[in-house]
């Protein structure tokens, strides 16, 4: 493909950047080093394309990457590129859940960023695709793109199929509760094996609209990703196609010099977080479209979501708070669907741009809607008039909590607070049957610093919707609920309780009151009590005194900020 002499000089115009690493008489011990691997002098002056893959085999989220990491290299071999392919690190959320390893997650998008901008920058790719797949994966790659601003993609490795259970579709949320179901009595052991052994029946990320699927299509809506790839199921065939297609897409990117300074601006940003609206996607949307707009420097924050949120009716009537899986979103017409519905509604710019150079308004009009599908309704029969995203300030949270609701929840709560230090005591609490109607399940020292890490507690939640209080007992705290299934629970919570924020102020027997309508979280103490308690107050000490734990600890930001470590540099752009 790269014989003739207009091809060959084509692709030397593309690289640009990977020629001060490989480039002229000086750069001859690098080049011989790299031939060690295999690597010629033709492939040596083509583009350079880093493949940065996070396979591991422990979990099924990434289980499959290598297969797709093959075709993407084969798609840029046909296009004329030269594919390096490097690692780095993946924690699986729904592994880790209940325990101490679950702090590990958020802060490893933070240790992919920097692993994935330090391969890049120290080899000067001239391009990069980013294959990601479990929860903090897609976020940790995108920043890295931003922060390279070479030309890249993101690739989605796709959404486990749904198993089966006595005639019903099944996944892993399930799977919590009946853990919940079966500590209530309502199940056997025999069941909750059952639903146990067949809840993950092969490679792909968990089935629902939870962190994965939400954060693909984000990637799809922002624009970094080509759109109808990223929500292809993991297995099927035409995942292989997808990422050839990639593969081979780069190289254009590179030819239109198309970077992600040009992509992931705030009106792309806003179109994402319309699309986590509509679809009732996972409340981890909100840290992460902040960290993207840390990342490139753009005035957007948590008001902005609140206000997008609230304007953008929920459509997608999608688990774990709705009926249907992502595998039947992909059937029913996929993301493309969704964000033609978006356009039609007049809730996204389609002008926005795209990695295929095209706008978000093009890629959309071929969209195909699948007869007789319920999945993606229409803007005539809306699940509820606000997005599924809601941000709840008040005297408990000053800098906002976030709750994810499909709208036929309570829209008041009134309860007591039940006090917990980590998310161990609460789930025994659970358990135990200690937890009754009316009851506000607090779960502090969760935080950003405080975890650290803000471990996701779909155990508990799922727990107490096991044993049938998901409407009559909230939860609060400052660690996340993304997996909340239903019923009020509140996470996200800022500040939070390690640096002194409100909820570190609760007492076992305060009276907290939630209103939906009024967007409003707060303790029924006056200003007087709470200044009180805070001159009393005096912080847990560290959980981690050294490693990256601490390290973390030290540099992150609040959640209301992203949970960030770093800090974007120069001028804010628009």
């Amino acid at each position: 493909m790269t014989d003739s002499p207009e091809i060959r000089d084509r692709l030397r115009t593309l690289n640009e950047r990977s020629r001060t690493l490989v480039g002229g008489v000086d750069r001859a011990g690098a080049r011989a080093m790299l031939k060690a691997i295999g690597l010629t002098d033709e492939d040596l002056r083509k583009p350079i394309i880093g493949i940065a893959n996070t396979w591991t085999e422990i979990g099924p989220c990434n289980f499959h990457l290598r297969r797709l990491s093959a075709k993407v290299r084969e798609g840029i071999k046909r296009a004329g590129g030269t594919p390096l392919e490097f690692n780095t690190v993946s924690i699986s959320d729904g592994i880790t859940m209940g325990t101490e390893g679950m702090k590990t997650s958020l802060i490893s998008r933070e240790i992919i960023a920097d692993s994935i901008e330090l391969v890049a920058r120290g080899n000067y790719f001239d391009g990069m695709i980013t294959l990601s797949a479990c929860d903090k994966t897609m976020p940790g790659t995108i920043m890295a793109m931003i922060r390279m601003d070479i030309p890249s993609i993101m690739l989605y490795g796709g959404s486990i199929l749904p198993g089966s259970y006595q005639g019903r579709d099944v996944t892993v949320g399930s799977v919590y509760e009946a853990m919940g179901a079966y500590s209530a009595g309502k199940i056997t052991l025999e069941e909750l094996q059952g639903i146990e052994d067949a809840a993950c029946p092969g490679p792909g990320a968990c089935g629902g609209q939870f962190t994965a699927n939400t954060m693909a299509m984000v990637g799809e809506v922002l624009g970094l990703c080509p759109m109808g790839l990223a929500d292809i199921p993991a297995m099927d065939s035409d995942k292989d196609r997808a990422s050839v297609d990639a593969g081979a897409l780069i190289l254009k990117m590179i030819e239109m010099d198309l970077r992600p300074s040009k992509i992931v601006t705030r009106a792309a940003l806003e179109n994402a977080v319309a699309a986590i609206a509509a679809s009732g996607g996972s409340t981890n949307g909100v840290l992460h479209t902040l960290a993207f707009a840390r990342e490139a420097g753009i005035d957007f924050s948590i008001d902005d979501i609140e206000a997008i949120s609230k304007r953008t009716p929920l459509i997608c009537d999608m688990t774990p708070t709705g009926r249907y899986n992502a595998v039947d979103l992909y059937k029913a017409g996929g993301v493309r669907l969704l964000t033609h519905r978006l356009l039609e509604g007049g809730y996204i710019d389609g002008s926005a741009i795209t990695v295929n150079g095209t706008t978000l308004a093009e890629e959309a009009a071929s969209a195909v809607e699948t007869p007789g599908q319920q999945v993606i309704r229409p803007w005539s029969n809306p699940i509820s008039e606000n997005g599924g995203l809601h941000i709840l300030k008040g005297n408990l949270a000053p800098n906002g909590g976030v709750v994810k609701l499909k709208g036929t929840e309570p829209r008041q709560f009134k309860g007591v607070a039940r006090v917990f230090e980590r998310e161990e005591d609460a789930y025994h609490a659970v358990q135990a049957h200690l937890i009754h109607a009316n009851d506000v399940v607090v779960i502090r020292y969760e935080g950003p610093t405080g975890g650290p890490g803000m471990r996701e507690m779909l155990q508990v939640t799922a727990a107490i919707v096991g044993q049938g209080h998901g409407s009559d007992v909230m939860m609060l705290t400052d660690g996340r609920f993304s997996g909340a299934t239903r019923g009020l629970m509140i996470g996200h919570v800022a500040p939070e309780a390690m640096v002194g924020g409100p909820i570190a102020l609760l007492r076992e027997g305060d009276i907290i009151s939630v209103d939906i309508d009024a967007r409003t979280l707060n303790v029924e103490l006056s200003d007087e009590e709470l200044e009180a308690r805070r001159r009393e107050w005096q912080p847990l000490q560290p959980h981690y005194t050294s490693g990256v734990m601490a390290k973390y600890a030290r540099l992150v930001a609040q959640a209301d900020d992203g949970a960030v470590t770093n800090s974007a540099s120069g001028l804010v752009r628009s």
